[in-house]
């Protein structure tokens, strides 16, 4: 995790500098409407790589407790055409889903965080909770689900593998009510109000993905300083954003920019400790190419030198 959090620094500035090119993905509704298969083309020049995950999206793999999103990632040789990889999807989308939260968490959450809020038990709420302890020191998770049973599964899962304490949340407001908050839900309307956030809390809106769904209401937004991983992205397709916009409350100019401008020095992040910042992942295939070619890198059989 913190080395995919580490890799993530080149997806986001390269997405925003424009050397890693990322054409609109083609998402196609399936005959009978049970999910999406979608094809996400990109070409990267660090590192030197393209390719494409091409990935099927069943929402009602979420009950089942299997991954919503399943797929592949090829990668191809950037000089010669060659197939050099193909990469499983479910677990590349999931662990630089976590580890680009993990990142913005890293730049935007205050250094004293030491409470994290997890609305969702899925396999991204596994992730976030890896990413968020390996870039703070976190000593108490609060976990919430409408599943009570599911959330303390989550918790007994998770028992042990860090120094946090873990305990399941009666209520999502009560697992709002931490330093950082990750909501990774399957929610089309609002889990997290901003009513609820204390001054300085830091949320990564992870779960809504289309621009008639979101995880947070009006309030948090118009409350938030606010970041996306691409601009083009969020102005399409999320609905955290664009619902706030069509209500009147805020205008584009209320996303301060992407994490890669951030990290480039060309946007200032947290500027008081009692700012709510708030990151809006959507994902995209620049963050797939570069955590596959880490994963193949780490892969590849060593060199042998000629005999």
């Amino acid at each position: 995790m913190r080395d995919c959090i580490d890799a993530m620094v080149t997806a986001m500035t390269g997405l925003t500098r424009g050397t890693i090119t990322v054409p609109p993905r083609i998402i196609m509704p399936l005959v009978d409407q049970s999910g999406y298969f979608a094809v996400m083309p990109g070409s990267a020049a660090e590192p030197l790589v393209y390719g494409a995950k091409v990935a099927g999206l069943h929402p009602a793999n979420l009950a089942a407790g299997r991954p919503v999103i399943q797929g592949v990632v090829i990668l191809f040789d950037h000089r010669t055409g060659t197939p050099m990889a193909l990469v499983d999807g479910a677990e590349i989308t999931a662990l630089r889903t976590g580890a680009a939260s993990g990142l913005a968490t890293r730049l935007l959450a205050r250094e004293d965080a030491h409470t994290l809020g997890l609305l969702g038990y899925s396999v991204q709420a596994d992730t976030h909770l890896e990413a968020v302890c390996a870039v703070r020191e976190i000593s108490e998770v609060r976990v919430w689900g409408r599943s009570a049973e599911r959330a303390q599964q989550f918790v007994s899962r998770h028992a042990g593998r860090c120094r946090a304490r873990l305990a399941v949340a009666a209520t999502a407001r009560e697992a709002a009510a931490c330093d950082v908050v990750c909501a990774v839900t399957g929610a089309r309307e609002p889990v997290i109000r901003g009513e609820w956030l204390r001054p300085g809390t830091h949320v990564n809106l992870v779960g809504a993905h289309a621009p008639n769904a979101r995880e947070a209401d009006t309030e948090l937004i118009v409350r938030s300083r606010l970041y996306v991983d691409s601009s083009a992205g969020a102005f399409s397709e999320a609905g955290d954003i664009l619902m706030p916009i069509a209500e009147g409350a805020i205008e584009r100019s209320h996303v301060v920019g992407e994490i890669g401008a951030l990290l480039l020095g060309r946007i200032p992040g947290r500027t008081r400790q009692d700012e709510i910042t708030v990151y809006k992942s959507l994902g995209s295939v620049a963050q797939d190419l570069v955590a596959a070619h880490l994963v193949y890198a780490r892969g590849r059989p060593p060199q042998q030198p000629p005999q």
